[in-house]
């Protein structure tokens, strides 16, 4: 671990050229106090979870070779004069901002749990969490802890994930972390390209943006992981949907910080500009603006969340390559990068994306008082998709995953897509 001394001037000169608030923000993220992890490893993989194929383009030879270790650490030679190695890097290596030492945020590879009643003395209803359900296995993990961590190592229905947040691009994405045969974790790189977090995988040291879980630089370039639709969620609307689900505990991370407060306040401001972004801003938008962004196969479309906010509560169908959605927003949920409290921030309510068909049936949607109701059968549905009451209750709508995030990271990664405001 880098001192922190050394760290504190690295980050004062940096703070210089790049702008004070996000680089203390920073630094307060990394330099908590650690204590002793409770747990000595990660979470171990139930029986019966199959490992994912490769969905990338090197040959699955090649990253058997490298997963079995001898590969040369993109980690090292980052900054220090370019990859030395093969194959060769997607992405610029001048584009990738070095900001901390990799890990200094630290990921949390043993997580531990609690109810929905211990979470619910600490967790305000407004705030975000990420939710994640396989199978029966339901968990919510709090952007409170997130926003600190920024990377959980867990395994949920037998599944090994990563669930990942990026402060900088306001981004939660999951992935199932097999590559091959090889479980692996990944850390967080301490670097940025296009402001989004760089992590890395521990097998192989590889850098992967956690924007599109891509191997960008490193021994395992061009290896794409399996993404799990994860989004946002208010904790309100967690907690009442899912009472038996268990909740990521605050005070088993493995280190001490200010969870519930905002190292970034005052940072989700439409008028100001995302930090250590080097790509080419396409000014359709302010690059702070909140979109949501869908992809279904090579198209990409966002929709501006302030065209999609309506009331308490509202319904916009969309197509995307031929596909029917039915975007659900519902108010209640804070952003976590407005207030210096998390729970104060204003509120950017929640999203869900969905397939509006149920057993051949094409359902019409529309948003009643803060529910959503279809047309056809009056069935009540919630924002996660569930049916609650009505002819159809116990369904639950397939979704579509969907990224909450900022109009730069968006247009940054999906440079064709389409936009729709209002």
């Amino acid at each position: 671990m880098v001192e922190k001394g050394v760290f504190a001037n690295h980050l004062q000169t940096m703070s210089r050229r790049l702008g004070i608030g996000v680089a203390l923000a920073l630094f307060v993220a990394a330099c908590g106090d650690a204590m002793p992890d409770e747990a000595a490893s990660a979470s171990t993989v139930t029986a019966g979870a199959e490992p994912s194929e490769v969905v990338g383009t090197v040959d699955p030879g090649e990253v058997e070779s490298a997963l079995s270790g001898g590969t040369v650490s993109a980690i090292d030679t980052l900054g220090r004069g370019g990859w030395d190695g093969s194959p060769a890097p997607l992405i610029d290596e001048s584009d990738v901002g070095i900001v901390l030492p990799p890990d200094t945020i630290p990921s949390i590879d043993a997580p531990q749990f609690v109810d929905i009643a211990t979470a619910d003395t600490y967790l305000e209803d407004v705030e975000p969490v990420v939710y994640l359900q396989i199978g029966d296995d339901v968990r919510a993990y709090p952007v409170q802890i997130l926003i600190w961590h920024e990377i959980v190592n867990d395994v949920v229905g037998g599944e090994p994930v990563a669930v990942t947040y990026c402060p900088l691009c306001n981004s939660a994405v999951t992935y199932r972390r097999v590559i091959g045969d090889e479980i692996v974790t990944f850390g967080t790189s301490g670097a940025l390209y296009n402001s989004a977090l760089v992590m890395y995988d521990r097998t192989t040291e590889s850098l992967w943006t956690h924007y599109d879980g891509r191997a960008v630089i490193g021994a395992l370039t061009g290896v794409e992981l399996d993404p799990i639709s994860a989004p946002l969620l208010a904790w309100a609307d967690f907690k009442d949907q899912f009472p038996d689900g268990i909740v990521l505990d605050r005070d088993r991370t493995g280190a001490r910080r200010d969870y519930g407060t905002n190292p970034y306040g005052g940072y989700d401001d439409v008028g100001s500009s995302p930090f250590l972004f080097r790509g080419d801003a396409d000014t359709r938008a302010e690059l702070l603006r909140r979109v949501v962004g869908v992809v279904i196969g090579e198209d990409a479309k966002a929709w501006t969340l302030d065209g999609l906010m309506d009331g308490v509560a509202s319904v916009t169908s969309g197509e995307l390559a031929g596909q029917d959605l039915v975007i659900l927003w519902k108010a209640g949920q804070a952003s976590a990068l407005d207030s210096s409290a998390i729970s104060g921030g204003f509120d950017v309510g929640s999203v869900g994306v969905f397939d509006p068909h149920v057993d051949g049936r094409t359902l019409t949607f529309e948003a009643t008082g803060p529910g959503f109701f279809d047309i056809e059968t009056g069935t009540q549905w919630s924002i996660t998709g569930r049916a609650l009451d009505g002819e159809l209750a116990g369904a639950q709508l397939t979704p579509v995953p969907h990224l909450d995030t900022f109009w730069f990271s968006w247009s940054s990664y999906r440079g064709q897509t389409d936009l729709i405001d209002g």
